[in-house]
């Protein structure tokens, strides 16, 4: 069975950093894509990053400059450290993976095949 668990997220005044991890276990497979979404109460889930092969990366404008992805493929593990946070990225932060290659998906939530639980990030003013 394919688990993605995020690690990593918490409370931090903006301006600080956090780092949050995803770990992936039960593959008999690797993902060709990962990325990282999150949710705001009362908004819809939002692309902020994605990694293809483990080289080519996305990001939203929003995080563009202050959040990189990285991925381990050893590990099968997959981090965004997030800078210069602002209170605008609270939210619960998920970990997706697809088996396939996406392009132009690769920021849709629904071409994603599997999901962790999320993490709760929190940056207070």
């Amino acid at each position: 069975q394919v688990q993605l668990v995020e690690s990593g997220g918490g409370l931090v005044q903006a301006g600080g950093s956090l780092r949050v991890s995803c770990a992936a276990s039960g593959l008999a497979f690797s993902f060709y894509n990962m990325a990282w979404f999150r949710q705001a109460p009362g908004k819809e889930r939002e692309f902020v990053a994605a990694i293809r092969s483990g080289v080519i990366t996305y990001y939203a404008d929003s995080v563009k400059g202050r959040f990189t992805i990285s991925r381990d493929a050893a590990k099968n593990t997959v981090s965004l450290q997030m800078n210069s946070l602002k209170p605008e990225d609270t939210a619960v932060y998920y970990c997706a993976g697809a088996k396939r290659p996406l392009y132009s998906g690769t920021y849709q939530a629904d071409e994603y095949d599997y999901w962790g639980q999320g993490t709760q990030v929190t940056v207070s003013s």
